[in-house]
């Protein structure tokens, strides 16, 4: 879905701009241009990053880790 129709930038293109590195909205906002227009979209791309962050993290914690590690 369109979260910024100024700039024609999409909920997916935000989740990726996150996958890719991006870690807060002021990045995501820089890279993407997302809410620098009329600024209407700040509060749902706020809520898209907020949510694939945790997410991002949820998934991240819920990872197994060997007990044990050894070297190659």
């Amino acid at each position: 879905m369109y979260v910024c129709l100024c700039q024609g930038v999409t909920d997916g293109q935000i989740r990726d701009a996150i996958y890719e590195g991006c870690c807060s909205y002021k990045e995501v906002r820089e890279t993407l241009n997302v809410a620098s227009n009329c600024g209407k979209c700040a509060c749902l791309a706020k809520q898209v990053v907020r949510e694939t962050l945790t997410e991002l993290q949820t998934t991240q914690a819920a990872l197994p880790y060997p007990a044990e590690f050894t070297v190659a």
